[in-house]
């Protein structure tokens, strides 16, 4: 990467990089902060992210702050430079375990605080116990949706490669374990009936 030259290629990834990030919880400036420091293959400073981008000091600034509370960016000191650099993760793995521990914690434990604390009231009518039933099986779903996702947390990269690979087949799998416990559950029915 020449110095404050990027590619059309660069520009294209960092500018949509940008866009999705709005989407994603994030703004267009950190987003392409992000995106800048992903593909440049180096560390980068402050003042070099200012100049690829054209944003302000003060902006990438509060930028690198925020990248760094999300765990997506590592601060980096060199000999006889008193600059910071910064640098995302080296494995796809950590920066896609990072995002998605942060989005959960800004929106999904909100969620289930609130959730909590509904289920903890006494309904005084029916209207309110039906909600709160409601509120159980939202409470429900987003538990075990959790649970899951702290265990694929702890999966090794490989691992979870091969078990995104899998899709479907995770279906069919399920689906035969089902019919071999189905199958089983019917011939001690059909052993019962014939007295056996």
């Amino acid at each position: 990467m020449e110095t404050n030259t990027l590619t059309p290629l660069m520009q294209r990834f960092i500018l949509h990089f940008g866009e999705m990030g709005s989407r994603w919880g994030i703004n267009r400036t950190v987003g392409q902060i992000y995106a800048l420091l992903y593909v440049s293959g180096r560390a980068l400073n402050a003042d070099e992210i200012a100049d690829y981008l054209g944003f302000s000091r003060s902006n990438v600034s509060m930028g690198l702050k925020e990248l760094q509370s999300w765990r997506l960016v590592k601060l980096l000191h060199r000999p006889n430079d008193r600059r910071e650099y910064f640098e995302p993760p080296g494995d796809i793995w950590d920066i896609f375990k990072a995002l998605l521990e942060e989005r959960r914690r800004r929106e999904i434990e909100p969620t289930l605080s609130m959730l909590r604390d509904a289920l903890l009231e006494h309904p005084t009518n029916a209207s309110d116990k039906q909600a709160q039933k409601r509120m159980r099986e939202m409470y429900d779903l987003i538990e075990l949706s959790s649970s899951w996702f702290d265990d694929v947390q702890r999966l090794q990269p490989e691992t979870l490669v091969s078990l995104m690979k899998m899709g479907a087949k995770v279906k069919k799998l399920l689906d035969v374990r089902d019919k071999f416990r189905f199958s089983g559950k019917d011939a001690e029915k059909t052993d019962k009936i014939n007295g056996e």
